[in-house]
């Protein structure tokens, strides 16, 4: 999706400056499923009020300049709307945390272990959050996004408490000589 339709898709909520639509998406559910760079958010808004699908209006601060404050009109909403109608494409994920522990095996098992924790941790901070968004959501449609983003957190506990030890052992018995397959010979290659 982009960065045009989640920023028109933000101000349903309400008028807002270019920092209140970051913040959003740094703190809300809708930032951890967007691959939004902040540095396309004011372009894009820049261009959406000169497309006439904004209304844009200053209000003054003291001693500083003045913030633009955005809101939704009826042209935008109209083009909000006819974005949403459009195929969805695929969804992407990316992930460090996944990438690295795809090569775990080269990792002493204490950073596995740390990686796995330090991941627990995130993901059940970030479940607290969906908890309280989910609870204090005022639409239907808030309330499947929140409880979708806890059923996908969810599960990702239940494979990392599942899976983790399997994955530690394995690891611990690599280290331990018994290691096959890629590592060894790097690991071989690297010792003669």
């Amino acid at each position: 999706m982009d960065v045009r339709t989640i920023c028109l898709g933000l101000l349903t909520y309400g008028e807002a400056t270019g920092y209140e639509i970051k913040k959003r998406l740094e703190e809300g559910a809708i930032g951890q499923v967007t691959g939004v760079s902040f540095g396309a958010i004011y372009p894009a808004l820049t261009r959406l009020a000169e497309d006439g699908l904004l209304s844009a209006r200053d209000e003054p601060q003291d001693k500083r300049p003045d913030k633009k404050v955005y809101a939704l009109t009826e042209k935008g909403r109209a083009a909000l709307i006819e974005a949403l109608l459009e195929p969805v494409g695929e969804d992407r994920f990316r992930s460090p945390f996944i990438f690295v522990m795809s090569l775990a095996d080269l990792l002493p098992p204490e950073r596995v272990q740390r990686l796995i924790d330090q991941r627990i941790a995130w993901v059940e901070e970030k479940r607290r959050d969906l908890e309280i968004m989910f609870e204090e959501s005022t639409s239907e449609a808030q309330r499947f996004t929140c409880g979708y983003g806890l059923a996908v957190h969810g599960a990702e506990l239940a494979y990392l408490r599942t899976h983790r030890r399997r994955l530690e052992e394995c690891l611990a018995g690599e280290r331990a000589g018994t290691r096959t397959g890629f590592v060894s010979a790097v690991e071989g290659g690297l010792s003669s």
